[in-house]
């Protein structure tokens, strides 16, 4: 199937072709036809699906027919809410890409800065608004944002839009739209309380799910080092001594091993930045722009913090941490190779993570090249269940000793204190 064979209107057609996109994902293929006959939609996708084209042609295209046909005043028409700042201005840059013939206008606004540019776009009029629930509750709370325009409406990443504490907001937000609207709700999973909180949005939706992802694309090169727990920083700066590494998009398990590897990048003087969860939101936003203007070299992410990037022209994403679940690694390596390009998918495995490579391997059925020249290479092998109970239960046990000595030297028979 091609995008011509969804009944999308020309101008929209164009900007697809310019951006050289011609086959629809799995998600589009079956939202978008069911949104263009006004269905409300519930979708189960993770981001790397395409999901947000699936929402944003259509909202374009009726948005586009409706002023064709009424020549209205411009006025929000349609809303998104997403969770983070970094989805909603790559939501915001999507509607600008696939709508620019359509002379309908989009702004995005997030908190974390000062709202006076967000404020003067709203002034000039805007059709599509991206926010997240915050920002948009202050702006609304100053009457600056009024919602009983809105035709369309958009609740994306529901998931982790709860997970983040929002769901008060959400409701909110939802008391303040039409009844009569056209409503699309996304999220990554479906627990009970995502369900409950859809069966308030929508009307006798349509269920949608993006097919499992369990391919690579052909143009990405995957290759795997494996190498002890303790050897890993030494190979990963052995493998950025390749100047062609020019840029890196670099994956973490956790906030704090991110923050770990930045510095030890650092130390070898090699620029780079971490993003996650508890990094303020401007300063994720600095760090992706400085790594798209190519002034950071490395880009140190978690999981959920990469949620949304999408960077032209990259090359090389490597795995410090392989992920324990199979199709997250190739979400990982689908953020470079994009659009025919070629991609370098490089992962560092340590012995306790070689089971999760085979489950990997099991899911794209194909096996990943092992790099032969390594100066660090895997001596030691994973724990079996009684040693791995052993060592948690000792790491626990130094845990608490650390912390009853921390503890003892804040009183008062500290030996600070004896000194004052």
């Amino acid at each position: 199937m091609q995008f011509e064979d969804l009944k999308i209107i020309e101008p929209i057609l164009k900007a697809l072709k310019e951006e050289k996109y011609t086959t629809p994902t799995s998600i589009q293929e079956k939202a978008i036809p069911l949104l263009l006959n006004r269905n409300d939609v519930l979708g189960s996708a993770q981001t790397g699906t395409g999901k947000t084209a699936a929402f944003a042609i259509p909202i374009l295209q009726q948005l586009y027919e409706d002023r064709q046909q009424q020549n209205s005043p411009r006025q929000i028409n349609a809303l998104i809410i997403t969770p983070t700042r970094e989805l909603a201005i790559q939501i915001g840059e999507s509607f600008s890409t696939y709508g620019r013939y359509t002379g309908l206008r989009n702004t995005v606004i997030f908190g974390g800065v000062k709202q006076g540019s967000q404020t003067d776009a709203l002034r000039r009029g805007v059709d599509i608004l991206v926010a997240t629930p915050g920002r948009l509750l202050d702006l609304m709370d100053q009457g600056l944002v009024r919602l009983n325009t809105i035709e369309y409406f958009v609740l994306d990443e529901a998931d982790r839009m709860l997970d983040m504490g929002f769901i008060n907001d959400i409701k909110k937000i939802i008391a303040k739209l039409p009844s009569k609207r056209q409503s699309l709700f996304f999220s990554a999973t479906m627990p009970d309380n995502i369900v409950g909180l859809s069966r308030k949005i929508l009307k006798n939706p349509k269920k949608v799910e993006a097919s499992a992802v369990s391919s690579t694309a052909d143009t990405i090169q995957q290759y795997l080092y494996y190498t002890d727990r303790s050897t890993k920083k030494d190979l990963l700066s052995f493998i950025l001594e390749d100047r062609r590494i020019d840029q890196v998009l670099l994956f973490s398990r956790t906030k704090h091993g991110a923050d770990r590897i930045t510095r030890n990048l650092k130390k070898d003087k090699i620029k780079a930045a971490a993003i996650h969860g508890d990094k303020a939101q401007n300063a994720r936003q600095r760090a992706l722009q400085q790594f798209k203007d190519g002034e950071i070299r490395v880009l140190v992410a978690t999981d959920i913090a990469a949620r949304g990037i999408d960077i032209d022209k990259l090359k090389y994403v490597i795995n410090y941490d392989i992920s324990n679940i199979a199709e997250t690694y190739v979400h990982r390596i689908g953020r470079c190779g994009r659009a025919g390009d070629e991609g370098i998918s490089i992962s560092i495995c340590e012995p306790e993570e070689n089971a999760y490579i085979k489950d990997i391997e099991k899911l794209i059925d194909q096996k990943i090249e092992v790099i032969k020249d390594n100066p660090f290479p895997q001596t030691e092998k994973p724990m079996n269940a009684k040693e791995r109970q052993e060592f948690e239960k000792e790491k626990n046990r130094r845990k608490q000793e650390f912390f009853a000595a921390r503890n003892k030297n804040r009183s008062g028979d500290s030996k600070f204190n004896r000194r004052r």
